[in-house]
């Protein structure tokens, strides 16, 4: 028996990577997500996200633990193979910057596909950015004709009727109040739009609204789902 050696003891305490009291900084982000960048998935954007305020050398304020991360929190993830002209990142740094510095920062690293569109500093007081309501648009299929028109605008003047409409999603039932969970579902000249409002529990996608319309195929017919604006709960509609 070797009684000269001890086993280390492995430490309880976590290897924080900045001291208690770093000051935190919060900053909302709004960017594009476009062309082959919709393909990710939402982690791996949360991962492209770190690369990029790494590459721009960003002060970022990290969670504690074992695994430190930077403070991110992104409101409503985007499912994938949807476009988007609007989403939402929060990030904190632990250093007090100009928004406008920020934002010249990010714009610097060029991503294809990811278009940062401005950067507002907001208070930590305020909380997590919660999600109020998202707009849509889909494009149409490549052999759209006046025949499926006319059976697209019938198909939304029966949801229209109904009080609510439901899908089951992870075997779980999704319950949405028709004129007021989809105050806006229009089919237009070039393009369907819709405007989802978000409750406190799980809200419907825009693939859910094809669904009940009867339009599962229409992505792979050629259109083309874009999400156009994220509206924020405390703020008016973002344009």
């Amino acid at each position: 028996m070797n009684r000269g050696r001890r086993n280390p003891r492995t430490s309880n305490v976590s290897p924080n990577l900045q001291p208690a009291g770093t000051p935190r900084f919060r900053y909302r982000v709004r960017f594009a997500k476009t062309g082959l960048l919709r393909w990710i998935s939402h982690r791996d954007l949360a991962t492209l996200w770190e690369r990029i305020g790494r590459r721009a050398e960003l002060p970022f304020s990290m969670t504690e633990g074992f695994n430190p991360k930077p403070r991110m929190q992104f409101p409503s993830a985007l499912s994938l193979g949807v476009e988007s002209l609007d989403e939402v990142l929060d990030l904190e740094l632990s250093e007090d910057w100009a928004a406008e510095k920020l934002l010249q920062r990010l714009q610097i690293d060029d991503q294809p596909g990811l278009q940062i569109n401005s950067v507002e500093q907001v208070d930590l007081a305020d909380g997590k950015a919660q999600l109020a309501a998202m707009d849509y648009l889909v494009t149409l299929p490549d052999d759209f004709d006046d025949a499926e028109a006319t059976r697209t605008t019938a198909a939304i003047e029966r949801m229209r009727l109904q009080d609510t409409v439901s899908i089951e999603r992870k075997g779980k039932p999704v319950v949405a109040h028709v004129a007021t969970d989809i105050p806006v579902l229009d089919l237009q000249p070039n393009q369907l739009v819709a405007r989802i409002v978000t409750g406190p529990g799980a809200s419907l996608k825009i693939q859910d609204i094809l669904d009940l319309l009867g339009l599962s195929d229409w992505p792979e017919r050629g259109a083309t789902l874009i999400r156009t604006g994220m509206t924020l709960k405390g703020e008016t509609e973002h344009s």
